[in-house]
């Protein structure tokens, strides 16, 4: 798995733990959550367009592979759409060519169902709907996806592309770009009013990470081919989900907002039907559920991060970065 020490992959690491299958993680460690990985993971720290990286998955010789790792974010895909390219086009090209070289037939991808349709006329959207991405970041998807077509003609390999909607939860990080449930719970413990990027109404499909990584093993262990959405089917604005989480908070001050960013789609909604017909999977956890849990979780690691330690002078608070803006992903 790349990308194993990230949000998303913590959460799906440690779920094939749990089923007692073997893990090898390819991860940089730039973007990790903070959470350890369970001590039978072996962790080899590279970057995936590494010849490191290729090298460990040959050794390794997977079963199957899950690509997470990538450079997230619209607004710093338009700004660096050439760095983008080249995490999240090459760097996918890279470990295809290592799966083949391992021969490793199923490989798992991760997409994006929010970025990569861009302004689609049908809400919820099915995934036989043409791709029209806004922003570099979905393009890369795009072309990604291209790829992984090619590889599996040329080489019979059994891919899957698996477009997320907007993943929150619990671990993600609230510090950089990262989406709307994380940016405010670190605004809202930190003491700082929420902030929003245009007006609110705009809405996202947001789906819990533990519900992804069920879907995430799910993949690995079907034999299903092409693009799968994986997501909830429900289109949420960005103003209910802070008001979920101002509520959460006890905090009944303003909301800040902000312009909004270019790239970014208005609405948008993934038909899910194609993952519950092909993998048996759907998304339980309600909305509301969800971000109770992550503002719980993002509470206790706030708690402990400023909490007494003989490290350092008691009480000292952890160093944050620039005050986070709430998106809309």
């Amino acid at each position: 798995m790349t990308g194993g020490a990230g949000f998303i992959g913590v959460h799906t690491v440690r779920h094939l733990v749990a089923e007692d299958v073997t893990v090898l993680v390819v991860d940089d460690r730039r973007h990790e959550c903070g959470e350890a990985l369970p001590p039978a993971v072996e962790l080899e720290v590279a970057d995936i367009n590494s010849s490191a990286a290729a090298a460990a998955v040959v050794r390794f010789r997977p079963d199957a592979i899950l690509h997470l790792a990538a450079q997230g974010g619209v607004s710093r895909s338009v700004r660096d759409p050439v760095g983008d390219a080249l995490v999240n086009v090459l760097g996918t090209v890279a470990l295809l060519k290592a799966s083949a070289d391992a021969e490793c037939r199923r490989f798992v991808f991760a997409s994006s169902g929010g970025a990569i349709y861009g302004r689609a006329a049908r809400l919820p959207t099915p995934e036989r709907t043409a791709p029209k991405p806004l922003a570099p970041y979905g393009a890369a998807k795009q072309a990604a996806e291209g790829y992984l077509g090619m590889f599996a003609r040329t080489f019979g390999m059994r891919t899957l592309a698996l477009r997320y909607s907007n993943v929150y939860g619990p671990f993600q990080d609230g510090t950089g770009e990262a989406g709307v449930v994380a940016i405010t719970c670190e605004r809202l413990l930190s003491g700082r009013a929420p902030q929003i990027r245009g007006d609110g109404h705009q809405t996202r499909d947001f789906v819990f990470v533990a519900d992804v990584a069920d879907a995430n093993v799910r993949a690995l262990r079907a034999s299903v081919t092409g693009a799968i959405n994986i997501g909830t089917g429900t289109a949420t604005s960005v103003r209910t989900v802070v008001n979920e989480l101002a509520a959460a908070a006890a905090y009944s001050g303003p909301i800040d907002f902000d312009e909004g960013r270019p790239g970014e789609v208005r609405d948008t909604a993934l038909d899910t039907r194609r993952a519950q017909t092909l993998l048996g999977w759907r998304a339980p956890t309600p909305l509301r559920d969800g971000l109770s849990q992550t503002f719980t979780s993002f509470r206790e690691r706030t708690r402990r991060a400023t909490a007494p330690s003989n490290a350092g002078p008691a009480g000292a608070a952890a160093t944050r970065g620039p005050a986070p803006r709430a998106g809309s992903g």
